[in-house]
């Protein structure tokens, strides 16, 4: 089969044209597993197969899982850019490098085309008229900034619209902290309004010094026109303008605005640092894991830059990379139809440019040590979940583990607990609760019964997706008598999943796993070991976290509630007693005397509440 699937890419490959275009490598599934452009495709595409010397590790990896390849012909290298561009985002290929669509950077919004401007958060620029700063990586940050503008300049805090609201209520409370001039109630000249976000746009484009001169003279003339209240107000705010530009690194000299781009590569991981600078200063940064690629740097950063600009509003003027891409200038006119105007796109190799890239290019290294961590902490999962598996003979080793467990007061406010442990990792998001029926009492097996009935069957029947993901081990937080009763309701159904229990020693400390055959023991210093006891304490946790909240509801909210002399400790105690309001409503009021802190008068308020009212 290998030597007719070579004859087939031999084929084609004497049949690639001497033109630009986009290739797809496709496995045997025929599902695309890799797409490229290139500018002469007979020599690109020949190159995986005929020079894999050359190439990287993936790249090999990825040529030895191709059985077919396609390609397109274009009319222009740009063309194909764009081209590839549009492919990839489409079938999402394994080996290229895939950014989300869908991530739109937050940026601050000055609206000076209006009588009384306004300052907002928004993630889409707009042909408004308005002013745009950012983009800036982190959306706290942004609100960060924004209520520090708001506070220092004095500005509106509300949503409020003027002049239409002016007059309409009355001050918030910003107002009486000091931090809003209340424009709401005219307190503040559309001009004078106006001059303020002047300010604010000048210290936002980074002409922070600007801004510090224009309020230290005024301050001088408030002084010297004896308001010193005014004086001292314009002191604070230029201290708060001071001590508000410090927090924006200066990063270079001029007043540049530049996206910085640098990858760091080491034992198969890659990483790529971004660094946005606005005016000189930097407003933030980000990192992109890029490990899956089966490119060189230079292929890696250009496909970066491809797709991240997809996903991105704001280009800035210069772009810088830390490795040079194999044609600049298509990579600029590619770049040039999405914004419109140049782009200067460069790796600098000396000079302050450098030193800047060279910082990105530390922070990408620093990443990479922290991705080795993280690849060596799923490593240790892969291998626990491994470990367990032989351990208990399983066939496949398991990707989902769920795990069940009970929880109740003498058989009020019953609940229970699934957990999710997805490649040895919890899946929080798969977590869910279940409330049980007050009649099902204290009898452990039957809520278990009742759980796993529902689980696998009601709520699935309601096209409920989130029981869609079927479970490979079902770990029973109990003995056998659990796992015996759970193994029940799965054969009933017609399901064959490993089930297997979660036993604890005397002191209520984890043990080991119990199975038909007996107790199967884990050594204490095992991966699989320490597995079974953080999934046992965690379906515990979640499940007496859930208890307690609906336990605390009805202790906060009851029928006792209407009892004179009732509180809340003594409603504890009786709901603790007689499981439930059904069975106080029973009780004699002999009855209700035996439990502590009820006195007899009290005893007879309760007794009378339910059977005069009634």
């Amino acid at each position: 089969m290998a030597q007719e699937i070579s004859e087939l890419i031999e084929e084609k490959l004497k049949k690639l044209p001497d033109c630009p275009g986009v290739y797809q490598m496709k496995d045997k599934n025929g599902k695309i597993i890799y797409i490229g452009k290139a500018k002469v495709l007979k020599n690109r595409v020949r190159q995986y197969f005929h020079s894999p010397s050359g190439h990287n590790l993936k790249t090999r990896l990825m040529v030895s899982n191709i059985a077919d390849l396609d390609y397109i012909i274009c009319d222009s290298e740009v063309e194909a850019l764009v081209l590839e561009s549009n492919l990839i985002k489409e079938y999402k290929p394994k080996y290229n490098i895939l950014l989300k669509d869908d991530k739109h950077y937050p940026y601050i919004k000055l609206t000076l085309n209006e009588d009384y401007p306004r300052i907002l958060y928004v993630r889409r620029i707009e042909n408004d008229g308005a002013k745009y700063f950012g983009p800036y990586p982190a959306g706290f940050s942004v609100r960060e900034t924004l209520d520090l503008l708001k506070n220092i300049f004095r500005i509106s805090h509300c949503k409020k619209r003027f002049p239409r609201d002016i007059g309409k209520e009355r001050p918030c409370i910003y107002h009486s902290m000091g931090r809003c001039m209340a424009p709401c109630q005219g307190g503040v000249s559309s001009e004078e309004y106006k001059k303020l976000f002047r300010s604010i746009a000048a210290f936002m484009e980074g002409r922070d010094q600007e801004v510090i001169d224009e309020l230290t003279a005024e301050m001088y003339r408030a002084s010297e026109n004896l308001e010193f209240e005014m004086a001292a107000a314009l002191r604070d705010r230029i201290q708060s303008v001071r001590a508000l530009s410090q927090r924006q690194k200066v990063i270079t000299d001029n007043d540049a605005d530049m996206d910085v781009f640098a990858l760091a590569a080491e034992d198969g991981l890659s990483c790529v640092e971004a660094f946005y600078i606005r005016h000189g200063k930097l407003i933030g940064r980000d990192s992109f894991d890029v490990s899956n690629t089966a490119s060189d740097s230079g292929e890696t950063l250009e496909g970066f830059v491809t797709q991240y600009y997809r996903s991105e509003y704001y280009i800035p003027k210069t772009i810088l990379l830390s490795h040079p891409v194999e044609d600049e200038e298509m990579l600029e006119r590619y770049i040039f139809e999405l914004r419109g105007k140049r782009t200067k796109i460069h790796t600098p190799q000396r000079g302050a440019n450098r030193r800047i890239v060279e910082m990105a290019l530390e922070n990408a290294e620093k990443n990479i040590v922290n991705m080795k961590t993280e690849k060596v902490k799923e490593q240790l999962k892969a291998n626990a979940v491994l470990e367990l598996a032989q351990a208990l003979c399983l066939e496949v080793v398991p990707d989902r583990i769920e795990s069940y467990d009970i929880s109740h007061t003498s058989g009020t406010d019953s609940v229970a607990s699934m957990v999710v442990f997805e490649n040895g990792r919890p899946a929080r998001k798969e977590y869910r609760h279940f409330k049980l029926a007050e009649d099902i009492g204290n009898d452990d097996t039957a809520s278990m019964r009742h759980v796993l009935t529902r689980r696998f069957t009601h709520e699935s029947r309601k096209g409920d997706g989130r029981f869609a993901a079927m479970p490979d081990l079902i770990l029973m937080d109990g003995g056998l008598g659990q796992v015996h009763a759970a193994r029940e309701v799965l054969t009933g159904l017609g399901l064959e999943i490993p089930v297997f229990g979660l036993v604890k020693n005397d002191r209520h400390r984890s043990r080991g796993v119990v199975g038909d055959f007996g107790e199967i023991t884990l050594p204490p210093q095992g991966s699989a070991f320490r597995l079974t006891a953080q999934i046992q304490e965690e379906v515990h946790r979640f499940a007496i976290e859930y208890h307690r909240k609906l336990r605390n509801k009805h202790i906060e909210e009851s029928e006792l509630d209407a009892v004179p002399g009732i509180g809340k400790a003594k409603k504890a105690e009786l709901l603790k007693q007689f499981h439930g309001i059904a069975n106080i409503k029973k009780a004699s009021q002999a009855d209700l005397c035996r439990v502590r802190g009820i006195s007899p008068a009290l005893a007879e308020n309760i007794y009378k509440h339910f059977h005069e009212n009634k």
